[in-house]
């Protein structure tokens, strides 16, 4: 093998070298997380003691029940990043109602489809005795004459109230009742549960 040779084939096999180690990265399988979490289930051997002998023990509820509310908020929460569309009730697009009425419905809840009418039901609430998938209500025009804009409590983290909801600026997300335009055009809250 002449020398010109040699050299082409060891700049060829360094550049396959190279090629070969660059890529490995490219090959890695990409890992997606949900956004919502999911529920986790344990499974446990039953006892080998004898169930004669045993003291009944006294039923307590499943740590990892999850109460009405939180089933109907992990169903709003699916939307999340959703885009914004007047009257919208999918994944393409939803409004503001359309995402309580859809996420209520998905449990049993019925709920009107409008906002202002969805203010008339339920039991008033004070605001500094709101839980989880209470609404919240706002006028958000200034000149408003009626309740225009509902979210549904995530979280209640201290005196911080966190609701979803759907901006027609943002699409489905959550939001700070701390946050000066939330809160200056909040409203009332409801409890429909």
């Amino acid at each position: 093998m002449s020398n010109r040779n040699a050299l082409r084939l060891h700049k060829f096999g360094c550049l396959f070298l190279i090629l070969v180690i660059s890529s490995c990265g490219a090959f890695k399988k990409k890992t997606t997380y949900s956004k919502t979490p999911r529920e986790r289930t344990v499974s446990v051997a039953p006892s080998k003691e004898d169930s004669r002998t045993r003291e009944p023990r006294k039923s307590k509820e499943k740590a990892t029940s999850l109460s009405p509310a939180d089933h109907i908020i992990n169903t709003a929460l699916t939307f999340s990043g959703t885009r914004y569309k007047y009257g919208g009730t999918t994944k393409k697009g939803m409004d503001c109602s359309g995402l309580l009425y859809v996420s209520f419905g998905e449990h049993d809840v019925q709920l009107p489809r409008v906002s202002y009418h969805m203010a008339e039901k339920g039991k008033r609430v004070r605001i500094g005795k709101v839980e989880k998938g209470d609404l919240l209500f706002f006028k958000t025009k200034k000149r408003a004459r009626r309740i225009n804009h509902v979210g549904m409590v995530v979280a209640v983290e201290g005196d911080e109230i966190k609701f979803i909801h759907a901006s027609s600026s943002r699409g489905v997300i959550v939001s700070s009742l701390r946050e000066g335009f939330w809160n200056n055009a909040f409203v009332k809250a409801t409890r429909v549960l």
